[in-house]
């Protein structure tokens, strides 16, 4: 099984997340609570995919997927956001990210949504 990133300010949100995917069988390789830590961790981990929170201190999602594509263009990442930040979505789509899933998150839609960003 594919082996994810959690990169979330808030560790509940990382537990969350974790708990749906390793459920799933998925293996969660790391989490990071900022840009700057999931940059480092995607350079040293190598995930196969990255869900990225977008409003985090010292770097934003916005800047680490920045980085993270200029590393590595085929980077899988999947932005997490709250409702109503569909401004940031889209500037994220538009740097690289894959798809976005929506705090608080819904399980089915999780495992969707990651299933078919793993398979393009």
């Amino acid at each position: 099984m594919a082996k994810i990133l959690i990169v979330d300010d808030a560790k509940f949100m990382r537990v969350t997340l974790a708990n749906i995917l390793s459920n799933e069988g998925y293996e969660i390789l790391g989490e990071a609570q900022n840009g700057k830590e999931a940059v480092e961790l995607y350079e040293k981990l190598q995930p196969d995919l990255v869900t990225m929170d977008i409003t985090m201190p010292i770097m934003d999602g916005l800047e680490a997927i920045r980085r993270i594509i200029d590393l590595d263009d085929q980077a899988k990442i999947i932005v997490c956001s709250a409702m109503g930040q569909q401004k940031i979505v889209v500037e994220a789509i538009e740097l690289g990210a894959k798809d976005f899933i929506i705090k608080p998150f819904e399980r089915s839609h999780v495992i969707d949504t990651v299933s078919n960003v793993l398979m393009t």
